[in-house]
């Protein structure tokens, strides 16, 4: 694999989240954010997020250099396996790809620095191993053509699969540049010789690894090289790899392992930044592709969690941009062999067109930390719809609790189409809305006995005790219970006794307030007792007392499926459009209905597929269901970027870490508080 690669193919310009500019709204504002999960005693969590912009097409095993605020990237690999000769500039803050030059000769799993005038590409498979050294004029900005590369020289011998890192040393006005060469695989050899050169093709032997490996991740730090894991030679046909944390000093000529990963891995990427060296993905021995991060302290040699990336993968492309505490990382292609357990995300297999940035954490607490990296604290409720059940998740991803059970049964009528659930009552119940079953129940968490239910199982009707694709059930503060009966045209108030007390529209379906509501699937309680309604038909946002008296309403005339809205502030609202005529988005706007925020990634991993509730977390994130994706997703609305997702793209499971269309969720804190709605239950 490329060194420190970034997959990007030439030529490409893509689809960007067309939201204002987040970081001039206080309520988006990084400083605003308070952190979830205590405050940091070491180094910070990663918030990893796959950035609404991706690749013209998938590859992996490539190799990129920094170029002030943007990035280079060489060669790299098809699906089909042919070797690229692109070398493309690429602006992260626009997401703009755009090619610049060529390779003299198409190469993957090779390495580059920046030296001088020029970057260096070094080895690489062409398909075999090759020893060429290429060079390429420096690209500084997006857009900057540079010419054909050229070949500058030759490598003591062939070698593939390794990784480069530089240290810069000033003097004076001027700074040297020594990169140094790690790893790598001659077609027969597994190779322990670091290398050293000044220009870019002459070379000196500084040290021996004593775990010579393929594919490590490796990054300088304090003059010393780090080398993290990395395959080994086998006698069988599975790859082995190893755990160890291999320290090289330039200055002595030794190598020593000095730590060790949490497990074996090889195609990971490695970053410093603000000062603690994180190392993300990567690929186990058994073929199984990672989501982990890891902090890694040198001055004390702890390993610590740090995260999880959004999208497990190995053999993409990493550099890191910018020094300090502003440096960002960034994790683009790669590849997917196999994914399981419950810290799978993203797409299940395959060569990636995803570009993920890595950050410190604002709100994730400290690596090492319980739930490090995590968006939320406490319990996060799913309603999985697809597979008929609720489950609950803590911020380790485990599943603590699922229903129905062998041990806690479905209520009579069974349980189908679980379309909604929120917590009520401290978190000793759950209230749910089964909207094809045309039922709404109440569960008590965690004992799963039925404590109310409302509706006949199966049978649609609008009399008394009837219901026609119910959504949003709400359980009031004073027991009545609030649901959208969508297909009946009204919002129903029902008392602990099963008696509507209470209605908002008169069941025809038009927007002509206050007698009339079209097609209403949102009744969010509001902390004054009013309710906010989204009508369908027409896209329509109203303000309802529950005596029926309209306060205000405003029609949306750029969406079309508004879908529960929710209060953020006095007159700012935030809400998902769940089928516009291409993919789903989320929008922030106001009474007037002018639109302050917009998540509207139009293709990729970042895209979403019918969206149905979006509600912002005590983090300042937002978290979605991308119903029609498989996946509950989590947005960090001063990046546009997914930070945190649980469910497999595309792809239906049960098995932990999968779900199936998920319609609705709750987050639950310590305490029994519901931030998200905290004047219900």
């Amino acid at each position: 694999m490329a060194s420190l690669a970034v997959l990007l193919i030439a030529g490409i310009v893509f689809a960007t989240c067309t939201g204002g500019a987040p970081s001039s709204n206080p309520v988006h504002a990084a400083s605003d954010v308070n952190a979830t999960t205590g405050k940091s005693t070491g180094p910070a969590s990663i918030e990893a997020g796959v950035e609404p912009w991706q690749l013209g097409s998938a590859q992996s095993r490539q190799t990129v250099v920094t170029n002030g605020s943007g990035l280079t990237v060489i060669g790299g690999v098809s699906p089909s396996g042919a070797s690229l000769p692109t070398v493309s500039t690429v602006a992260p803050a626009a997401g703009t790809i755009v090619p610049a030059a060529e390779l003299a000769n198409p190469v993957h799993d090779a390495a580059s620095a920046t030296i001088g005038r020029n970057i260096y590409v070094f080895g690489g498979g062409s398909p075999n191993t090759v020893a060429t050294v290429q060079s390429v004029p420096t690209l500084s900005t997006p857009g900057a053509q540079g010419g054909s590369g050229a070949v500058a020289g030759s490598l003591p011998q062939p070698r593939s699969d390794l990784t480069v890192a530089t240290i810069s040393v000033a003097s004076g006005r001027s700074s040297s540049t020594t990169a140094y060469l790690v790893g790598g695989y001659d077609g027969t050899n597994y190779l322990p010789g670091v290398l050293a050169t000044t220009n870019g093709t002459h070379f000196t032997t500084v040290a021996n690894l004593p775990v010579p490996v393929r594919y490590p991740a490796v990054v300088a730090e304090g003059g010393m090289v780090y080398a993290f894991g990395g395959q080994t030679a086998s006698p069988g046909t599975q790859p082995s790899a190893t755990n160890d944390i291999q320290m090289i000093d330039p200055a002595t000529g030794k190598a020593t392992v000095v730590g060790h990963l949490p497990q074996a891995l090889f195609g990971a990427a490695a970053y410093l930044l603000d000062g603690t060296i994180y190392v993300a993905g990567g690929q186990a021995p058994g073929g199984i592709t990672l989501t982990q991060i890891t902090a890694f302290v040198p001055s004390t040699g702890k390993v610590l969690h740090a995260g999880l990336l959004p999208q497990a993968v190995a053999f993409g492309g990493f550099a890191t941009v910018g020094t300090g505490p502003g440096a960002v990382g960034y994790l683009v292609g790669g590849e997917v062999t196999s994914q399981s357990g419950n810290d799978q995300a993203g797409v299940a297999s395959g060569s990636l067109r995803t570009v993920i940035s890595l950050r410190p954490s604002r709100y994730g607490g400290a690596a090492g930390s319980a739930g490090a990296g995590a968006p939320y604290s406490g319990t996060l409720l799913i309603a999985d719809r697809g597979n008929n059940r609720l489950l609950s998740i803590d911020p380790a991803r485990n599943v603590i609790w699922q229903y129905p059970s062998a041990t806690m049964p479905p209520p009579p009528g069974g349980f189908y189409f679980t379309d909604d659930a929120f917590f009520f009552k401290g978190g000793t119940g759950i209230i749910s809305n089964q909207e094809d079953n045309h039922t709404i129940v109440e569960i008590g968490y965690p004992s799963g006995k039925i404590l109310w239910q409302y509706g006949h199982p199966g049978r649609p009707g609008s009399s008394a005790g009837y219901l026609n694709q119910p959504d949003d059930a709400y359980l009031l503060k004073s027991g009545v219970v609030t649901v959208a009966d969508a297909s009946n045209n009204r919002i129903l108030f029902i008392s602990p006794q099963g008696q509507v007390i209470g209605q908002i529209g008169n069941g025809a379906d038009a927007h002509n307030p206050p007698n009339s509501i079209a097609y209403p699937n949102g009744d969010t309680p509001l902390q004054d007792g009013n309710v906010l309604v989204s009508e369908i038909n027409g896209s329509w946002v109203d303000e309802y007392t529950q005596t029926g008296t309209l306060v205000w309403t405003v029609h949306m005339p750029t969406v079309n499926y508004p879908s529960d809205p929710q209060q953020l502030d006095s007159n700012l609202y935030l809400m998902t459009d769940y089928d516009p005529p291409a993919e789903g988005r989320v929008l922030e706007f106001n009474r007037q209905g002018q639109v302050s925020w917009l998540y509207d990634a139009q293709a990729g991993d970042a895209m979403l597929k019918k969206p149905s509730l979006a509600e912002r977390l005590p983090s300042g994130l937002i978290m979605v269901n991308d119903d029609y994706r498989n996946r509950v997703v989590v947005i960090d609305p001063a990046t546009d970027s997914i930070v945190w997702q649980y469910g497999i793209t595309d792809v239906s499971g049960t098995t932990p870490g999968m779900v199936s269309i998920p319609d609705g969720f709750d987050l639950l804190l310590a305490g029994g508080a519901t931030p998200t709605h905290p004047q219900t239950g």
